[in-house]
């Protein structure tokens, strides 16, 4: 009896068996004459050569399937061994754009202009600022990108970073260890992720250190090649923090910087290195700055709402 073993590794096998394995119960209603074993990161099947062949290609396609999309079900798994096809096409919803398909095929869009700008910025520069007020999707946006490029292999790891400045509070009073205190202030970024990475495969990317996230001050004396690097709150750089930054691009390296000059927390009289970036760089070649505005806020219908009254406040003072 021949064999044949697939490893899926790469994958969150446990989602690609599904629950109770019913993803390879609906396969081997298609295969009666196949023995199909499940274990582990590991598909393994016995029986004739020819369907086994026949076996390998559609379970690749599955896997193609569920790597691009990250879900599949018993209609998917149906077609794609029926007709040899499983993609649902781009999801362009009319105006908006696709950036790449998330936890149980959500799919992630740029759903605004700026946003749109922001995606074609970063796919035709190497050094991308987005700035804009909270809401925007500075940060949910460049994570997209960032997920995309990791898995279609543009870049071998994920690197996204803030200066551990709070907002008006102070780390050393919050419990725990140094990971512990900047877990909370990093939040936004894994929730990002949450969003676009199986749950297993985040912690399995994390770990091996695929995807990086940590405070700004870690990224000194480094030299980033092959990654896709974020940083967040820009605004709450200071000189040497931004310069220092900047010079750690490496070889094959994406940059994004995102921040909203309207939320500086650093002491007073201190200049943002963000703000001062944005004057320096504004004309150099390979950098684009993208600009976003209250009407690129995707968040509750009241956040809009916020902003302009702030705005008016502050046009006053």
């Amino acid at each position: 009896m021949n064999e044949i073993k697939i490893d899926l590794s790469e994958l969150n096998p446990q989602d690609f068996f599904g629950g109770q394995n019913s993803n390879i119960a609906k396969l081997r209603t298609f295969y009666p004459k196949i023995k199909i074993v499940a274990r582990g990161n590991t598909l393994k099947a016995y029986g004739e050569e020819d369907s086994l062949k026949d076996f390998n290609k559609r379970v690749d396609m599955l896997i193609a399937h569920y790597g691009k999309y990250n879900v599949l079900n018993d209609e998917i798994i149906e077609r794609i061994v029926m007709s040899g096809t499983g993609t649902h096409g781009d999801f362009n919803g009319g105006t908006e754009t696709q950036i790449l398909h998330g936890v149980g095929g959500k799919v992630i869009k740029a759903k605004t202009y700026n946003q749109k700008r922001l995606v074609e910025a970063v796919f035709n520069n190497d050094m991308v600022f987005a700035v804009g007020p909270a809401g925007t999707g500075k940060t949910y946006t460049g994570v997209a990108l960032a997920v995309k490029a990791l898995k279609e292999k543009q870049v071998k790891r994920i690197i996204l970073t803030r200066p551990a400045v709070e907002a008006g509070e102070n780390l050393g009073f919050l419990p725990g260890d140094l990971n512990e205190k900047l877990d909370p202030y990093m939040q936004p970024l894994y929730d990002a992720l949450r969003d676009m990475i199986p749950g297993e495969k985040l912690k399995s990317y994390i770990e091996k250190g695929t995807i990086q996230i940590a405070p700004l001050a870690f990224m000194r004396g480094r030299t980033l090649d092959d990654a896709f690097v974020i940083l967040d709150e820009a605004q709450n750089t200071t000189h040497a923090q931004m310069k220092m930054f900047l010079t750690r691009m490496g070889k094959n390296a994406k940059f994004l910087l995102t921040g909203d000059p309207g939320q500086i927390d650093l002491p007073r009289r201190m200049i943002s290195g963000l703000k001062e970036s944005l004057l320096i760089l504004k004309n150099t070649e390979g950098i684009e700055i993208i600009f976003l505005d209250d009407k690129d806020v995707i968040r509750h219908p009241l956040v809009k709402k916020v902003i302009e009254a702030y705005k008016t406040i502050e046009h006053d003072n």
